[in-house]
């Protein structure tokens, strides 16, 4: 049994490995589920990954006019990752939230987070953090 467990660990490695390695694209999906009496719903996703990030776009809409859309892009590279997403309400209220982080070179790393609600209130962190242990 260890030995099918380990023909089957070192399989996934490589395909995981090929994956990897594979040239991005972008993919994209839609569902839409209805039920009786016009009740139902539609999904979409939509994502286009890159070597240094990624976009993606997700809506729900129901039949009844309810629904939100959330745009995120992310990008990540040379210790650093910043990334930015909305989500819009149909009826036009969004929220905004955005992270960065940044590795500073000296075993520190800086990061700053906000979120600006619906109602127009932003709330933010941001600090520095120390790195422990071995080095």
């Amino acid at each position: 049994m260890s030995v099918r467990l380990l023909i089957a660990t070192a399989a996934l490695s490589a395909l995981m490995a090929g994956v990897a390695t594979a040239p991005a694209q972008a993919r994209g999906r839609a569902v839409s589920v209805q039920g009786s009496g016009g009740h139902g719903f539609t999904h979409s996703t939509a994502v286009d990954r890159t070597a240094g990030g990624v976009a993606s776009t997700r809506s729900t809409q129901t039949n009844a006019g309810y629904g939100a859309t959330t745009t995120r892009n992310a990008s990540y590279g040379n210790g650093a990752y910043n990334s930015s997403s909305q989500t819009t309400f149909n009826n036009g209220q969004s929220i905004d939230r955005s992270v960065s982080a940044q590795a500073n070179g000296d075993g520190t790393a800086s990061y700053e987070a906000s979120r600006t609600g619906v109602n127009g209130v932003t709330h933010g962190v941001s600090g520095t953090v120390t790195r422990t242990g071995p080095q």
